[in-house]
């Protein structure tokens, strides 16, 4: 993979051209696949990190250094068991540097060569150790859906004949970036098809951003794991939503009736877009609404353990005024869409997209359905990953 340097300063020596080579005709499919994986890297990381703004500048003064007054004593002794758990040539691959770009090196595409240890390689002790550190940190509700997603993924490896090369249950990777502590700071990682969770840790604080859920297919109808459904409760709810809207508040809302695509603009090596609010602002709202769009928000936060998840909703409630939702897609029970809700301190996207790895099965490959959902949630004006509260935790360290 491409070299570490830190965080703060990942402006890569250019070991590819940004340009994608044309593939050797004698590739291995793990030669492609790391190939490809450089590419995005070399490409995504080529910027040094500044955070999704609105405008281009970070709007300062937002995420201040503070005590929530909830403990992250469960996640930090979870994260040494863990740890503990490994061989000493399995952590040596696993933990990084605060600072190390890693960090930012996640996608959602099945063929990214990722690093840190596997739930492929883990034994059975190991692996509840690795459940565990995402139990401490997070919601029940959180839990469940990150397993869900897993196990929909052996399911996306089912309706490929059997791959479990490319799909699986356990093809999922975990890193520790810095030494788990109760004053200084450091996180963990889950990289992997459909789920992705970055959760930054500093004193009682937490940040969990960017994460990315999703799965294609959302249902499994057979199989292993038959029955298993995701994403339901944000899917359902944020029509709720669209469809509560008075035709004004719908003109303002909309920004196009039809979707014909993929409309997530926010994903793998997206950390850095220039987004401007869009759509109506919760002020436009009526109570009803504006509660609704507080619930719909807290659906997507509240894969956090709960603590942490109602100090983030008190964070976005703050904001709620300059908190816009846009919406692109129909309105009936059978439709597909994309919204996005947008402020200072959080950014969710919801997005029905095209078929990928099932087009096989698809009436029409080139159009989106509800069996492919992608979800990003990301925290702007520079403190994904936690990295404003680095900053700050780091400039008052040489003080």
């Amino acid at each position: 993979m491409i070299p570490r340097l830190p965080f703060a300063a990942t402006i890569l020596a250019v070991a590819l051209p940004l340009q994608a080579q044309p593939a050797p005709t004698s590739e291995t499919r793990y030669q492609r696949f790391t190939r490809q994986s450089r590419e995005a890297e070399t490409k995504g990381l080529a910027e040094a990190f500044r955070g999704v703004t609105a405008r281009g500048a970070v709007e300062p003064g937002l995420f201040p250094v503070r005590s929530t007054g909830v403990s992250t004593g469960p996640v930090r002794e979870a994260a040494r068991a863990f740890l503990a758990a490994l061989t000493p040539a399995q952590r040596a691959k696993t933990v990084f540097p605060i600072e190390d770009p890693e960090w930012r090196k996640w996608m959602n595409q099945h063929f990214y060569v990722r690093q840190g240890v596997s739930f492929q390689e883990m034994d059975e002790a190991q692996r509840a150790a690795a459940f565990g550190l995402m139990r401490a940190g997070l919601s029940a509700k959180g839990l469940d859906l990150a397993r869900d997603i897993m196990r929909l993924n052996h399911t996306l490896g089912e309706l490929n004949n059997n791959n479990f090369e490319e799909y699986g249950e356990w093809l999922y990777w975990i890193t520790v970036m810095g030494e788990p502590s109760a004053d200084r700071p450091w996180g963990w990682q889950v990289d992997g098809h459909h789920l992705i969770i970055n959760y930054f840790v500093l004193g009682d604080q937490v940040v969990m951003s960017p994460v990315f859920v999703g799965s294609e297919p959302v249902t499994a109808r057979a199989g292993l794991h038959r029955g298993v459904s995701i994403l339901r409760a944000e899917q359902d709810a944020g029509l709720a939503l669209r469809r509560s809207l008075t035709e004004e508040q719908r003109r303002r809302a909309v920004l196009r009736p039809e979707k014909d695509g993929n409309d997530n603009l926010t994903e793998a090596f997206r950390d850095n877009v220039v987004l401007d609010y869009a759509g109506i602002p919760a002020k436009a709202l009526d109570p009803a609404q504006r509660a609704a769009l507080l619930d719909l928000i807290a659906l997507h936060t509240g894969n956090l353990a709960d603590g942490h998840a109602r100090v983030k909703l008190e964070e976005v409630r703050a904001q709620l005024d300059r908190t816009h939702f846009a919406w692109i897609g129909g309105d009936r029970e059978d439709s597909v869409f994309y919204y996005r809700i947008h402020s200072p301190v959080v950014l969710i996207e919801f997005d029905h997209q095209r078929p990928a790895n099932l087009r096989h099965l698809a009436a029409d490959p080139r159009r989106p359905g509800r069996e492919h959902i992608h979800v990003v949630v990301r925290t702007p004006n520079g403190n994904d990953y936690g990295q404003d509260l680095l900053r700050q935790h780091l400039a008052a360290a040489r003080h």
